[in-house]
Order: structure tokens, then C-alpha cells, then sequence
């Protein structure tokens, strides 16, 4: 149970921090957002990371085996690393319709799942 609840964690810490990072590439389509210069946005994209942190340090808390939880710091660190991708590339797929997912970027994300293999292989 706990690794689900590590994962769902992790899952939406990625969410905001992929809003975070680079949601307001998209944001300045917004007339409103366009004059919003960039210490604004800094400020607005550090808002929406404070959420990040409210999933992601409870991910690490209950997920850390320390802590008694299933995942080595390096586990929880590919993980992390994985989902990552997985949520940046399903939000660059259905946001930035301009910008294509090609073979080599494939590849790359077959490299980052090797990771995750040996980082828990025991």
C-alpha cells in the first residue's frame, strides 16, 4: 500500500511541477498573461510549485525505506525520474501539439526504463 502511495504522490508532485515549468510557455497565449513580465511569472510558476512540494515530500516521507517504507533512496530517485517523463510527455503531447515525439526520443525514454531495471534489480 505504501508504494501506491508513494507513486500517486509522486504522480501529482509531477503534475504541478510540469504546470510549473513550463505551463506558462502556454499561459502567455492569454491576453491577460502576456503582460505579465517575467518576475510575475517566476512568481506564478513558484506558486503552483508550492503544491508540487505538499505531493513530494510526503512521496519521499512514506515511500523512503528508512521510514519504513518499499523504495532505497536511489529507487526513489529513478522513479521520481520516470514519472517525470511519463507526466511531461503525455502534458507535451496534449498542450504542445507544435512540437512532435520522435523516434529518438523514444529511444532515450527505453535508456531512462533500463534505469529503473537496474536500479531495483537486487
Amino acid at each position: 500500500m505504501k508504494s501506491f502511495y508513494t507513486i500517486s504522490l509522486l504522480v501529482l508532485s509531477n503534475v504541478f511541477m510540469t504546470l510549473a515549468w513550463y505551463g506558462h510557455l502556454k499561459f502567455a497565449e492569454w491576453k491577460w498573461f502576456q503582460k505579465v513580465g517575467l518576475v510575475g511569472i517566476v512568481l506564478i510558476s513558484w506558486g503552483i510549485a508550492l503544491f508540487e512540494y505538499f505531493f513530494q515530500v510526503p512521496a519521499n516521507k512514506i515511500g523512503y525505506s528508512a521510514n519504513g517504507g518499499p523504495f532505497s533512496i536511489w529507487q526513489l530517485k529513478v522513479l521520481q525520474e520516470v514519472i517525470t517523463l511519463v507526466v511531461f510527455t503525455i502534458f507535451a503531447l496534449l498542450v504542445f501539439k507544435t512540437d512532435t515525439l520522435r523516434f529518438n526520443h523514444l529511444i532515450g525514454f527505453v535508456f531512462l526504463i533500463l534505469a529503473v531495471f537496474f536500479i531495483f534489480k537486487k
